[in-house]
């Protein structure tokens, strides 16, 4: 009898087993783990560099140049730093992958906990960016509307919107990761196209007749509550860690090459990809137009009208790319969840299903709430400064315990602060732009 339940145990582990790995291999994130290092280089580049860049030049003018600068430098080496945090995390002990940002929280701090610290912060994070890339994306179109057909009717931006929406309902149905790769470099291509056209351009044009480097603000408040804004709007510029380990699980792991390796190599490729497009966009948008700059800066560029033209397709096509990106996480995460805890079956039509209804959600908020500047800075601050900054800090401070008082120590808690600092100060401003923008608003116009 013993040896008949001990065989049935087995059985049943057996079982479980095919069945986890069934599942597995019809999840976004683990169906395929074929990807090359530069699949990691463009990815990231497409996570990273995003719409985000092209309000830099505005951070800038809240700032001023000493403290804008400053914060773009800290940024760059603080975010590298916890990416290479993340990428040594992902398999912290020999044989076991953590292909997901709440495994690694379940595997710092616990089943539960883990995951109601990290589950709704990365949904936020995600859920954000693909509503301000709506918004960018139909944005986007309606400039090149207006500036090729300057005599026609307006359109609602609404129509430009559901344009942009109508290409990620078709898109949302590639089946994994590695299936968007075409689509992620065609965007990381686009990303450093736009941002070489923003900073180009603004050197070309030189400074402005009558531009000023003094506070944009007329009032102490004002200049104040812009600092914080411009807080967000450059956190919202490094938010590509909440796909990182999402990124590293399409990549082959072995003991004698680990995924870690190829992720690394990547990733330093795509963090020069983003000192070359954040640092010149930055300091050339706000040297040539001051305190005048848009809060998007294709908008300040208005001359030559074919290459802001141009640009703003290179945005479109990069916001429709980097929507994949963020979005393959989301339907892993939906359903994993619809497949695991509520046991529905692994079928194409509950993916049909369930990656239709997240972009109309996200079309819905987009076209309901389009305040871009507003919406940079409060998602930048609220939710991708703790996801990007400070938590895989706090993470391996738990898993690894370095010794108390050494550089490891204090590069971690540096970031916590800086992290901590950035939450707390950031969707202050931004909620204050917010409300301006709003005062004047109307809905689906």
């Amino acid at each position: 009898m013993e040896v008949e339940g001990n065989e049935s145990g087995r059985t049943a582990r057996m079982a479980k087993e095919v069945e986890r790995k069934n599942i597995n291999d019809w999840l976004p994130i683990t169906k395929s783990r074929n990807a090359k290092w530069w699949y990691s280089a463009f990815h990231n580049v497409t996570a990273v560099v995003g719409a985000g860049v092209l309000g830099f030049p505005y951070a800038m003018s809240e700032l001023g140049w000493g403290p804008g600068v400053t914060l773009l430098i800290l940024s760059w080496i603080c975010t590298l730093y916890t990416a290479w945090q993340m990428i040594e995390m992902h398999e912290p002990e020999p044989g076991k992958r953590l292909d997901r940002y709440h495994e690694l929280g379940q595997y710092a701090f616990g089943e539960k906990l883990g995951l109601w610290i990290v589950v709704p912060q990365q949904l936020m994070v995600q859920i954000g960016v693909n509503v301000v890339y709506m918004i960018t994306g139909g944005n986007s179109l309606m400039k090149i509307h207006d500036i090729v057909c300057d005599g026609c009717t307006p359109i609602r931006r609404t129509y430009f919107i559901m344009i942009f929406a109508a290409v990620q309902f078709v898109l949302s149905h590639f089946p994994s990761f590695n299936s968007v790769s075409v689509v992620s470099f065609a965007a990381a291509v686009m990303s450093l196209s736009y941002s070489t056209i923003a900073w180009a351009t603004s050197l070309h044009r030189g400074v402005q007749p009558g531009v000023q480097y003094g506070s944009r603000f007329s009032t102490d408040a004002g200049t104040i509550f812009g600092i914080f804004g411009a807080l967000g709007t450059i956190a919202f510029g490094y938010a590509g860690h909440n796909v990182v380990l999402e990124i590293q699980a399409t990549i082959p792991s072995t003991p004698e090459k680990p995924s870690k390796k190829a992720m690394w190599k990547g990733m330093i490729v795509a963090y020069v990809v983003v000192a070359l497009c954040y640092f010149p966009v930055a300091t050339l948008g706000y040297w040539a137009f001051g305190n005048a700059v848009d809060d998007n800066i294709l908008l300040s560029l208005e001359k030559p009208r074919w290459l802001i033209v141009a640009a703003n397709l290179f945005v479109f096509v990069h916001v429709t790319g980097s929507y994949q990106v963020f979005g393959v996480p989301v339907f892993d995460t939906l359903e994993s969840f619809l497949v695991k805890q509520m046991k529905f079956q692994p079928t194409w039509y509950l993916r049909f299903i369930t990656r239709n209804c997240y972009v109309l959600l996200t079309f819905f908020l987009g076209v309901t709430f389009p305040f871009f500047g507003g919406l940079l800075g409060f998602f930048g601050g609220f939710v991708f400064a703790p996801t990007t900054y400070f938590l895989p800090c706090v993470m391996w401070l738990v898993i690894y315990k370095p010794k108390r008082f050494s550089l490891s120590w204090w590069a971690n808690w540096f970031c916590i602060v800086f992290g901590l600092l950035l939450m707390v100060l950031a969707p202050i401003g931004a909620l204050r732009q917010i409300i301006l923008e709003a005062k004047d608003y109307k809905f689906y116009s």
